[in-house]
């Protein structure tokens, strides 16, 4: 199925690499009017301003995901550049630390739950009072198998997992009719965010997938895409896993 969102702008936050880019290129080839993506830093947006094809339709904007202000901006960078924020993907995310929760710095817990969490309510809520509330729109959050089954190690990005897919439902019923709110639960994708646990050891990482291997960011953006397009303007408040079978098609999950 060739999926269109031509003449719709997107933004995506952690947009400059892994699978937020993916999505932002995706987005691109898909005929959206013009992107705007959010990163950390300015450095991984200059880079992919330089490697993409569709450049004067791409803005960049550093920031902390979890900023009010930062959000305030991009949104309205989005509206001012392209003149309108029909869709945002709520893609960034952080997990800098591995353990229990029971164990783990509440610095660090703090911070991946600020972040994974309060990162997409911020980037929500501006974009429907700038934008959605009057004009109507699509949201994506960008979960993980993470939040759906417990786990070892991913304690703290689990929970905020699990809290972004109960807030996309919330979402979901909130800002009904005028906007959509879907999201996507990758499994073990193989990019720089998520080599913690793959880089030891790819084959074995791959066989805890029914389908035998790792994920690729072209496995998850047109998915995206496709939940921000009017080809799915009958769904929302779903979440919809995208992880070669993990939580689906193994036994004693889900």
């Amino acid at each position: 199925m060739d999926v269109r969102v031509d003449g719709k702008v997107a933004l995506v936050t952690g947009g400059s690499r892994g699978i937020g880019r993916g999505i932002a290129e995706e987005f691109l080839r898909s005929g959206a009017r013009g992107v705007v993506i959010t990163a950390r830093k300015q450095e991984g947006i200059d880079t992919m301003l330089r490697e993409v094809d569709a450049a004067d339709r791409l803005v960049g904007i550093p920031g902390s995901a979890d900023d009010p202000e930062h959000a305030a901006a991009a949104v309205a960078t989005a509206i001012d550049r392209f003149g309108s924020c029909d869709v945002l993907v709520n893609n960034a995310a952080t997990n800098p630390v591995a353990g229990n929760i029971v164990d783990i710095d509440l610095g660090a817990l703090d911070k991946t739950w600020a972040v994974n969490q309060r990162g997409p309510l911020v980037f929500a809520r501006e974009a429907w009072h700038q934008w959605m509330r009057d004009h109507a729109g699509a949201i994506v959050n960008v979960a993980s198998v993470s939040g759906l089954v417990p786990g070892p190690l991913l304690g703290a990005y689990g929970v905020s997992k699990s809290a972004l897919i109960f807030m996309t439902r919330q979402l979901a019923y909130e800002m009904a009719p005028q906007v959509r709110v879907n999201a996507v639960a990758p499994g073990i994708v193989k990019t720089r965010f998520s080599r913690m646990l793959w880089e030891a050891g790819e084959d074995a990482a791959g066989s805890l997938h029914p389908l035998g291997r790792l994920g690729e960011v072209d496995d998850v953006a047109p998915l995206v895409v496709f939940l921000a397009s009017d080809a799915a303007s009958w769904i929302t408040g779903v979440t919809v896993p995208v992880d070669g079978g993990m939580t689906g098609a193994r036994p004693g999950i889900g």
